[in-house]
């Protein structure tokens, strides 16, 4: 079976505290069971989850979406933005399939980060070791005033903002990023062809602002 690595990069620094954390730990529930839903999902999707606040840590390795247990959420600490993209290129590298003479790799991986901030770490750092990496696409979420969509920009060419960083913005961008996974899901399963951007994904939703 080709596995379509799913990995969700998540802020849990001290300003995603209160509403914003509670947000992402309903979103990503809400994204996992109507994941679950998806003939084609169930078959093909795995989920992974980093998240980085003082520190990165992947605190889910690629998991099935059948046997996927939500992780508890704590926000704290500072943005280390740079550590979080250099463990997401590790695991890239050692938790991705490739493709040999004698059978096909896993899909493509999909990335999504959200971040609230601004890193406060070196953050180039990790992206000169993420750009070394090849996924099939890697969208940004700049959720709120506080974030730095041109920092997101240098990191992949899909960037979309959220004017706030309340519950409701944040559970209109899980619901697209589960429409998004279900639809990859469904053109590898069906077609055997990966998305390539974001014309191949469903259109936001008008609470997701695309930047250009």
């Amino acid at each position: 079976m080709r596995r379509l690595p799913v990995y969700l990069l998540l802020d849990t620094s001290g300003s995603m505290m209160g509403e914003p954390i509670e947000a992402v730990k309903n979103g990503v529930q809400v994204m996992i069971s109507s994941l679950r839903q998806n003939p084609q999902a169930i078959e093909s999707a795995f989920i992974s989850i980093i998240t980085f606040d003082s520190s990165a840590q992947q605190l889910l390795p690629l998991t099935d979406l059948a046997t996927f247990q939500m992780v508890d959420l704590k926000a704290s600490g500072t943005t280390s933005l740079g550590e979080a993209l250099k463990l997401l290129s590790n695991k890239l590298q050692t938790e991705v399939q490739k493709t040999t003479l004698e059978k096909k790799g896993d899909w493509k991986p999909l990335v999504f980060i959200m971040t609230d901030g601004v890193p406060t770490d070196d953050w180039q750092a990790g992206l000169i070791e993420f750009k070394k990496c090849k996924p099939a696409l890697t969208i940004a979420c700049a959720a709120g005033a506080g974030a730095d969509a041109n920092i997101l920009r240098s990191i992949t060419d899909t960037v979309i903002s959220l004017d706030t960083a309340d519950s409701h913005s944040i559970s209109q961008f899980f619901q697209w990023v589960s429409a998004s996974i279900g639809i990859s899901s469904s053109k590898v399963e069906e077609s055997g062809h990966e998305v390539t951007g974001i014309k191949d994904l469903p259109p936001p939703p008008s609470e997701l602002n695309l930047v250009i």
